[in-house]
């Protein structure tokens, strides 16, 4: 007895992994092999490759597409229609093996804006917060939040989500919640 709801309409290509709680939604496609953990919501028009992990409490918005080689953490929100890709250089008429795909890693609280692109190999830090429409090329550090084409830091979020000051200062506090931080070398860290 399956403790998950899947849609009439989504595909399940067994044996995949799906967590207690899951909900998938219309359309979607979940491949062999895929991993899924507890209480995600994959919505509508999503596609999970064999090779994908994804942990608990992650939240795919429409149209989102996790190919293989990309593992999104627990926490992890996907706006609608974020992008992310396997391969650095395809070409039809030159497809490559399965071996040589590039592995994305989207760490813990990590939120992706609708319509961003995630070009793999690279690492997204824990709670970044990655804006509408960028297309990060590069590793993002821990708590940042990042924008444009390419994106680059403009600032940094806390855990809760709402934006933190420094100004000139090494450490801040939240001020919506409470929790601390310092800011060191390009970096912030939970105090």
């Amino acid at each position: 007895m399956k403790n998950y709801f899947v849609h009439e309409s989504a595909y399940i290509d067994e044996p995949v992994e799906i967590g207690e709680g899951t909900k998938i939604w219309h359309f979607s496609h979940i491949m062999k092999g895929a991993k899924i953990g507890k209480n995600c919501v994959i919505g509508q028009n999503c596609f999970i490759g064999g090779r994908a992990i994804l942990g608990n409490r992650v939240k795919l918005q429409n149209n989102v597409s996790v190919y293989d080689l990309v593992t999104l953490e627990d926490g992890v929100f996907c706006g609608p229609s974020c992008v992310f890709t396997n391969d650095l250089n395809p070409r039809s008429f030159y497809p490559k093996d399965r071996e040589e795909w590039v592995p994305t890693l989207v760490k813990e609280g990590a939120s992706i804006g609708a319509n961003a692109t995630i070009i793999c190999g690279i690492t997204i830090g824990k709670y970044a917060f990655i804006g509408a429409g960028a297309v990060v090329n590069h590793n993002v550090p821990d708590y940042a939040i990042v924008v444009g084409v390419p994106a680059r830091v403009i600032g940094w979020m806390c855990e809760c989500g709402e934006k933190l000051h420094f100004g000139n200062d090494k450490e801040t506090e939240c001020k919506k919640c409470g929790k601390k931080y310092r800011k060191d070398n390009g970096r912030v860290v939970r105090i």
